[in-house]
């Protein structure tokens, strides 16, 4: 058993049984649960005894709503860069390790799974999504990116959905995820109960699930599919916003919605993600990881990570002043910089 106060990785039956429980902080991770649950993986891979892993959240409102990003800011106002670059070192590791598990890797998603949460459930085998499921990647609207593996991610999803996804931090359901693949089944909540019980049993995942399976319903997605694809086609992100503009003038709804929701984040996030999912798409899963990385290392040298989480998790104003304000004093240069290579510091994987 490798436990920590955040992550509880234990052998059950047939599974390795993670549980991150933080409920109180919607099982946000901290390193001691990235620690823990890589300690857990590679034992597991070995062992005999275990055919399958699953991961959950304790609670019901979220499975990982993402990293602890108010530990992480305040390490970098203090001058703990070093701490801030661990986790982001060791989480970015361990969603590789997922990736590339050898064995079944079951997340059991129900209720919100934001940013780090889809680190560690996305790249494993099967995402079996309740009722209540809710994915989001909102790292712009607090002057990030979207990472954990999001590079690779979402670029491969289903027309321009991932460009979008990581440019305006739409929230979707699960009859969305389902459609886009985001989630590759779908359950009643009070399944889930019944699932756990049956990967510790040691049933074949595939046939457990799809015993479950309920179908969730038409993807609201549909409805805007349309709009998504033509305006996130652009060749930048001021031309998404113009071609939103001019749908929105149409008397498209949704497109209003989508130019609204871009207008609030932060500039340099916003190009930055757009050039990430630009170079994501040609990339495999390990240099997309090296590529997050790369950015991942100079956030804390810009001013907007502070500002958003300040504006969105601390004072909750919900006001950033974003530097520069600007999409068009965003430079090319400055955007190329977060992508250089770090010489004796890439990541290794």
């Amino acid at each position: 058993m490798t436990d920590t106060r955040d992550a509880h990785c234990r052998i059950e039956g047939a599974a390795g049984l993670i549980t991150l429980d933080r409920p109180r902080a919607l099982n946000a991770l901290t390193l001691d649960a990235v620690r823990a649950m890589r300690a857990a993986l590679d034992a597991w891979v070995s062992d005999p005894a275990v055919t399958r892993v699953v991961i959950e959240g304790a609670g019901e409102k979220a499975f990982c709503a993402g990293g602890d990003i108010r530990m992480l800011v305040e390490a970098g106002k203090a001058g703990r860069r070093e701490e801030a670059h661990a986790f982001w070192r060791e989480e970015y590791e361990l969603n590789a390790l997922i990736e590339s598990y050898p064995k079944p890797y079951v997340a059991l998603i129900d209720g919100i799974v934001m940013g780090g949460g889809v680190g560690v459930s996305l790249h494993g085998s099967h995402r079996v999504a309740g009722e209540r499921y809710l994915f989001a990647m909102p790292e712009v609207g607090i002057g990030f990116f979207p990472d954990v593996g999001a590079s690779f991610a979402l670029p491969r999803l289903p027309g321009r959905t991932g460009l979008w996804l990581a440019l305006t931090g739409a929230r979707i359901g699960p009859a969305d995820a389902l459609a886009l693949g985001l989630a590759t089944h779908t359950v009643d909540s009070a399944a889930i109960a019944g699932v756990r019980a049956g990967l510790i049993a040691g049933e074949d995942p595939d046939a457990l699930i799809e015993r479950h399976r309920r179908d969730p319903g038409p993807a609201p997605i549909e409805a805007k599919a349309a709009t998504i694809d033509a305006c996130f086609a652009e060749v930048s992100v001021e031309a998404v916003l113009a071609a939103l503009q001019r749908m929105a003038q149409a008397g498209d709804a949704p497109a209003a919605e989508m130019r609204d929701a871009l207008a609030a984040k932060s500039p340099t996030s916003l190009k930055l993600a757009f050039e990430q999912m630009r170079r994501g798409a040609g990339l495999s899963f390990a240099d997309a990881m090296r590529m997050e990385w790369r950015i991942v290392s100079r956030i804390l040298d810009g001013h907007d990570f502070y500002e958003g989480v300040r504006a969105v998790v601390v004072d909750k104003d919900h006001a950033p002043r974003w530097s520069p304000p600007r999409l068009e004093d965003v430079t090319p240069e400055a955007i190329e910089a977060y992508f250089a290579p770090l010489g004796d510091d890439e990541l290794v994987l």
